[in-house]
């Protein structure tokens, strides 16, 4: 039996989003895409794979995360022409944000791309092509601005946070409430709630954290992800609760089995097996 989310499990979707590329370079291998044409490809192949949206960080010809309209804007108009994001590739069996059946592109931003995050708004409001969403880290300083210039452009926001150990013990057993960025996140007054999704980077596969963290939330889509040996049984815990799910090269370099992953296609492959798999067994 799955657990019992406090709102319907089909209100928080369950897609599948592929990291292309996140915080790596090329010396973490030819897995990972980096010019914007090896970022097409790599996206089409994930999409084709099972992927459901596509989430890149976008860099200059020199390697460097970007968030320059010069670097964000023809990527974005690359994806666009193979139709993901703008272009609006059709799915038969999915749902974008906005339209039936697209293929959503979201762009990493934070202190890797902007080290400025006094800038982050004015960076936005520069953007000549914008993604349908966008990962902003309530980590970080300045996300809840960046947050609220990018609702004011009309791009849906993700917001990432790390959820450890400490949401399964409770608020009432830290002064103050929930500490870090999980609390700055529920601090924040969303006004609207359909164009705002919690993307939660889980540790660990350890049920108890997820579970007080979907007790507490309020009624927005939520994505549940981890990085490197957590990435696959926190994928597995995504499927048991119905909620999204995140993998890619972006966040892990090898498969279940422990082999090298040659792209994210094989890796979108892999998740959709699994996440098979979990599903069935709850039935």
């Amino acid at each position: 039996m799955s657990p019992t989310l406090p709102w319907p499990a089909q209100e928080l979707g369950p897609t599948l989003v592929v990291s292309l590329n996140g915080s790596r370079d090329a010396a973490d291998g030819a897995a990972v895409p980096m010019s914007p044409e090896d970022l097409v490809e790599a996206a089409l192949a994930a999409v084709d794979a099972g992927a459901r949206e596509v989430l890149v960080h976008p860099r200059t010809p020199c390697g460097r995360e970007s968030l320059s309209p010069r670097v964000v804007g023809p990527l974005l108009e690359a994806l666009g022409n193979a139709g993901i994001g703008a272009g609006a590739r059709t799915l038969p069996d999915a749902a974008g944000p906005g339209e039936a059946g697209r293929v959503a592109v979201s762009v990493g931003a934070g202190a890797g791309a902007e080290p400025d995050h006094g800038g982050w708004p004015a960076r936005v409001r520069s953007w000549t092509v914008l993604p349908d969403r966008v990962v902003v880290r309530f980590a970080e300083p300045g996300a809840r601005e960046l947050a609220e210039a990018l609702l004011e452009r009309g791009v849906a926001v993700d917001a990432e946070v790390a959820v450890g150990a400490e949401v399964a013990v409770g608020a009432e057993a830290w002064p103050g409430g929930l500490p870090g960025p999980l609390a700055r996140f529920l601090a924040w007054p969303v006004r609207d709630p359909a164009r705002v999704r919690l993307v939660a980077e889980l540790s660990c596969a350890d049920p108890g954290p997820a579970a007080e963290l979907l007790r507490r939330l309020p009624p927005v889509a939520v994505v549940l992800f981890g990085r490197e040996a957590a990435a696959w049984p926190v994928l597995r815990l995504a499927a048991r609760y119905g909620t999204g799910a995140r993998i890619g090269v972006g966040d892990v370099l090898h498969l279940p089995d422990g082999r090298a992953a040659r792209s994210n296609a094989e890796l979108v492959a892999a998740a959709a097996r699994a996440r098979g798999v979990t599903t069935a067994g709850n039935r």
